[in-house]
């Protein structure tokens, strides 16, 4: 607890030797370029990993030849107001559904960044057989709702087994972005300020990220005075579009 009663979570999984890849990808491992047990004047390490092992951010080349690389990922997205949903019920290979998903918010508006707790983390060592996902409508329905930033505690946000990785186009197509392989398990459902600044890695198809959740404690609230009624001048611009989670399916983009 720091002093003005903000609690801060780590939820970042090790890029490590303890941290299980996808099956098929480059382990992580730290070697010495320079070693003082050798007589070196110093230790410099030499690390040889994929960039999916801990916690991390995909940039749009992960799943696009020729798209934007890491560099490219804005950093506005990866820090701000984001809600935790806990989706651990649903079982491996379950595509969560639009009405799914509108009940776990409660009904309410689609948050900005949201990360989903499904309890299938490789923090533990051991690489999940499988974990549930969002369906492609749920993905595009979200998008058009407003969030910029999707978050999972599992290593993909597609399913295990996904080719076409559709979560992934999806978010990508409508300018939002993921992060994957965070931990979750110690933060509870709620609102929370989210930093999660991907490394500033050039050229790469994903960057590293150090992810913390800081949950503001509650203060009362002030309840204001009623406004006037407001009409609307020619020139006012007209109100923002719903957030408003759609639970009816979504026309696929063409691209």
């Amino acid at each position: 607890m720091s002093d003005d009663g903000a609690r801060v979570v780590d939820v970042s999984v090790a890029f490590g030797a303890a941290t299980p890849p996808f099956p098929g990808d480059t382990p992580f491992h730290c070697g010495w370029a320079w070693d003082m047990a050798q007589g070196a004047s110093v230790n410099v390490g030499r690390v040889t990993t994929s960039l999916h092992v801990g916690t991390h951010a995909d940039a749009p080349l992960h799943v696009r030849h020729g798209a934007p690389t890491s560099e490219t990922l804005p950093l506005d997205v990866f820090r701000g107001p984001a809600r935790v949903i806990d989706v651990s019920h649903f079982g491996d290979g379950h595509e969560i559904t639009p009405a799914e998903l509108h009940a776990a918010l409660g009904g309410d508006d689609v948050p900005t960044r949201l990360l989903l707790r499904t309890g299938r983390c490789v923090a533990g060592g051991t690489f999940p057989e499988g974990w549930p996902a969002l369906h492609a409508d749920t993905a595009r329905g979200l998008v058009a709702g407003g969030l910029r930033l999707l978050g999972t505690d599992c290593p993909s946000a597609d399913l295990r087994p996904a080719q076409a990785l559709v979560v992934h186009h999806a978010l990508f197509d409508g300018g939002a972005y993921n992060l994957e392989n965070l931990r979750l398990e110690h933060a509870e459902p709620g609102e929370y300020e989210l930093v999660a600044y991907p490394v500033l890695v050039a050229g790469a198809d994903a960057a590293p990220v150090r992810a913390v959740l800081v949950r503001l404690a509650q203060r009362p609230m002030a309840v204001p005075a009623m406004p006037p009624p407001h009409r609307r001048s020619p020139r006012e611009p007209a109100p923002r579009r719903s957030r408003a989670l759609p639970t009816q399916p979504t026309p696929p983009s063409h691209h």
